[in-house]
Parts: C-alpha cells; structure tokens; sequence
C-alpha cells in the first residue's frame, strides 16, 4: 500500500515537470505534438487516478487548459491545426468519465459543470469567429456528454454486478437455512416419534411387564442422547462463523447414509414396528448427497409409518441400479389419508429431495391396504470402486 501511494505520488509531481518539458522543449512544435504529448502524458496520473480520481481530474484539467492556452501564440493558421489544439482535454474527458463511474452522482455533476466550463471558457477566448466557436463548442460538448455517458454505463454495471453477488449470497444463506430446517426436521421428527412410542409402550406394561417397560425406557434414553448429540454437532456447525478457526475445535461428523439404514431399521424395531431391509445391485459408493438424502427418505417414510400408519410392518427395498439408487417403503398399515399428506411436511419434504436431484418421486396408499413411498434418486458413476461396507 505505502509503495502504492509513493508511486502515486511521484506520478502526480512528475506531471507538471513533463508538461513543462513538453511545451518548453518545443515551442515551435505544432498543436497536434503538444497535444497527443499532453494524452501521453496522462499515463503517469494512473495511480492517482486510481485513489483520488478528483486530483487526477484536477490537475488534468489545469495541465491541459495551461498546453491550449500556451500555444496560442505561435502561427498554425490552418482549420485543423486550430481544432487539434484541444484534443488534449480528450484526457480530461477520460478522467471525467471515470469520476463519474466511481463517485456520487452530486459529485459528477459538479465535475461535470466544471469540466464543461473550463473548455467552454478556452475555446470562446480562443476562437476565430462565431462558426469556429459554434463548431468547437459542439465538438466539446458531444466530447463531455460521451465519457458521461460511458462513466454511467460503468457505474451501473458495477451496481448491477454488487446486487447480482448480493442476491446470490441471499440465495445462497436461504438455500443453506432450508437444507438445515429438512435436516433438524427430519432428525427430531423421527427420534420424537420412536420417543413417543415407546413411552407409550412403556405406561402400558409398566405394571404387567417391568422388564419391557424398562426396554422402552431404555430406548427412549438412547434415542434421546443421539438426537441431543446431533443437535449439538448442528449448533456447533452454525457458531462456526470464522473460516480461520480452529477445525479440532468444531469436529466435523460423517452424514448419514446408507451404511446407516440397518442402525435405523434396528431402532425402529425396538418402537415397535419391524423393519426388515432388502438390499439388491451392487451397492456402490455413491455422491455424499444421494446417500444422505436416501438414509432421509427412509428415515422419513419409517417415520410416518411409526406416528401415523398403526402398522406392525414396514418393507424397506434399496435397489442400486447402473443409473439410479431405487428406494420403496411400504407397509401393511391403514395408509394415510390424502388431508394429512397435504398437510404434513414429511411428504413434502421428501419430494423436494429427490426434485433437487433431478429424481423421481410418488406416495400414496396401496390399493391392497398400506402406504408406499417410491423414490428413483440418479446414481453418477462411483468415486471409487468397490462395494459400501453393510
């Protein structure tokens, strides 16, 4: 930064010296040297430009005005010799363009009035007649107009760009804030409804069946610690703000997937509903989300068949095909009604998994009796060979 600055800072007293030099080197030179000299000469005010695009502008124009009045007196009779004499506040005009694409629109205005009235003033004073006045004035005006409006152009692109990024980081947090809002759902969801039916179980035969009783009991601890541990590991993740921070601090746990299909159908059990698991294909390793968001499909059917189906059985069919990763939940309950699926969010949910995967998804009552839930989840080419371990 301090490297920065001096060589802005150099550039800005070596513009003088260099107009100075121009102009005293060759005086007799014509308008057309002095002024592309003086365009070249713009180049040494770029770091300026850069920080202090009003300095910049402001000693361009005091060094242009100084090259336009400084050969007025030396004899180029000719038109285009008088017109070329202020083609170096084409450099001014550069500038101005870029103070209008970075600063506020009071403060372009106001370089603009300035900018227009110093070349207005030099070209009335330097003019040989009204039609050389008229033409040049044109000429400056037009020359003023373009670089605000390309300054604009600018601005509005960059403005254009910020809310663009703005609004894609507001998708993005949105987007993230769902995702965890479907994995505490179906996490509590389905722990609350194994809770619930055991301590139902577990007032039933309190008295009749101890040791039963103590089995739900025991169950409802285990289930409850592995919720709380999962809703901790959550909590941590989003105190995570700072990227730098220390990674041992805030261990980061596997998401579930498919190897974990057998620990699910085992806990589902123990609520009461029996859960066999059927396994066909070459079961693969797949995307961590197609795994994750098959382990949350089923967790989710096996769910609503434990809180709202008042089945016994629950069928849970993995098929892992070339192309896709097959799931089918059904069991032999009373089904449910076509209110409480528009009304729940499991259903909802699910089918918004499997659309973000570009899948396919249906549910609904069978006709023999019972509920299904069928999923086709596209399954790329493996990472690696070799089958998941069950």
């Amino acid at each position: 930064m301090k490297k920065t600055n001096s060589l802005s800072l150099a550039g800005g007293f070596l513009y003088p010296v260099a107009l100075f030099l121009l102009l005293g080197g060759a005086p007799q030179a014509p308008h057309a040297v002095h002024a592309i000299g003086a365009l070249l000469a713009m180049s040494l005010l770029v770091g300026v430009l850069r920080h202090a695009p009003l300095v910049a502008l402001a000693l361009m124009l005091m060094g242009s005005t100084t090259v336009v009045l400084f050969t007025h007196g030396y004899p180029h009779s000719s038109s285009l010799s008088y017109q070329s004499r202020f083609l170096s506040y084409l450099a001014v005009d550069v500038v101005l363009g870029v103070v209008v694409a970075t600063r506020s629109r009071r403060t372009s205005l106001i370089a603009v009035a300035v900018t227009f009235a110093v070349q207005f003033t030099a070209v009335a004073g330097l003019s040989r007649g009204p039609l050389a006045l008229t033409g040049t004035g044109v000429i400056a005006l037009l020359a003023v107009v373009t670089s605000c409006a390309v300054g604009q152009l600018i601005r509005e692109r960059r403005e254009h760009a910020t809310a663009w990024r703005s609004q894609a980081l507001a998708d993005a947090v949105t987007a993230e804030r769902l995702r965890i809002a479907r994995e505490l759902h179906d996490m509590v969801a389905h722990s609350i409804g194994i809770i619930a039916i055991q301590a139902g179980m577990g007032r039933r035969v309190i008295d009749t069946q101890p040791a039963e009783a103590r089995n739900a009991l025991d169950a409802i601890e285990a289930t409850s610690r592995e919720t709380l541990s999962g809703l901790r590991r959550t909590l941590v993740a989003l105190r995570r703000t700072h990227p730098d921070e220390d990674p041992a601090q805030t261990p980061l746990v596997p998401s579930p997937g498919l190897k974990d299909i057998d620990q699910l159908a085992a806990a589902t059990t123990q609520a009461g509903v029996r859960v066999d698991v059927h396994w066909s294909g070459e079961l693969r390793q797949l995307p961590p989300d197609v795994e994750l968001s098959a382990y949350r499909i089923v967790q989710e059917a096996v769910t609503n068949v434990v809180r709202h189906a008042s089945a016994g059985f629950c069928q849970v069919t993995i098929a892992c095909r070339d192309d896709a990763l097959s799931l089918e939940i059904v069991d032999n309950g009373r089904g449910m009604p076509d209110s409480t699926t528009d009304r729940g969010f499991g259903i909802t949910g699910m089918r918004e998994r499997v659309r973000l995967l570009h899948g396919r998804f249906s549910a609904g009552p069978r006709p023999e009796g019972g509920f299904r839930v069928a999923a086709d989840l596209p399954a790329p080419l493996p990472v690696t060979d070799g089958a998941v371990a069950r």
